[in-house]
């Protein structure tokens, strides 16, 4: 595939947003990649409208991009990948040096953008995210596969797990001593509550 055809397929977020920026204002870094393919300038305004609109970032369209904060400027690296509107999103720890609140954010958009059909890949060392966000799991280790499967199975790999110093979750772990099985704090109290309803029964 050529370049231009490959950015039309697969967009890949930096780690280190900082990395990736370079325009001068939030729209115009934005808008590179539409005006670089060649379209109208109608056309790469209503991307960076619809963009901006889907990261949460329209009234920072004239903001210079290194004065946002870190998870706004992991969100507008986002934007900037999805103006081209990729059927694969490639996201390199998407979640590093960002706050509780700002990890909820970028989640929960991460989610947004594969219920809308967008494919996507997720490079990470936090199990919690794996746990809560991934439906499949591959673990690599120095380039070869040593596990490939559903996300419930993964976390059952308790062996392969230490080997790799990837620990479970915490509520994983205390949903475990509860004979329950859950992979988010969400799914641990929603089976307490049921556990609850069983023993009053």
């Amino acid at each position: 595939l050529r370049p231009a055809e490959t950015a039309h397929k697969a967009g890949y977020v930096f780690q280190n947003p900082d990395h990736q920026i370079f325009a001068s204002t939030v729209e115009a870094e934005v808008a590179f990649g539409p005006r670089n393919f060649g379209l109208s300038d109608d056309e790469v305004e209503q991307r960076v409208a619809e963009v901006l609109h889907a990261v949460n970032l329209e009234d920072a369209r004239e903001r210079d991009p290194f004065l946002l904060s870190k998870g706004e400027r992991q969100r507008l690296a986002v934007a900037s990948v999805l103006a081209l509107r990729p059927r694969l999103l490639i996201l390199d720890e998407p979640t590093t040096g960002l706050d509780y609140r700002e990890q909820r954010r970028m989640m929960g958009l991460v989610r947004d953008l594969n219920r809308a059909g967008i494919a996507i890949i997720i490079i990470t060392h936090a199990p919690w995210l794996v746990a809560e966000y991934a439906r499949r799991v591959v673990l690599m280790r120095r380039g070869r596969i040593l596990f490939d499967g559903p996300v419930d199975k993964f976390f059952q790999q308790d062996e392969l797990l230490r080997q790799s110093s990837f620990r479970p979750p915490e509520v994983m772990l205390l949903a475990r001593r509860f004979g329950l099985a859950a992979l988010s704090p969400e799914e641990f109290a929603s089976a307490i509550r049921e556990l609850a309803r069983t023993d009053q029964t």
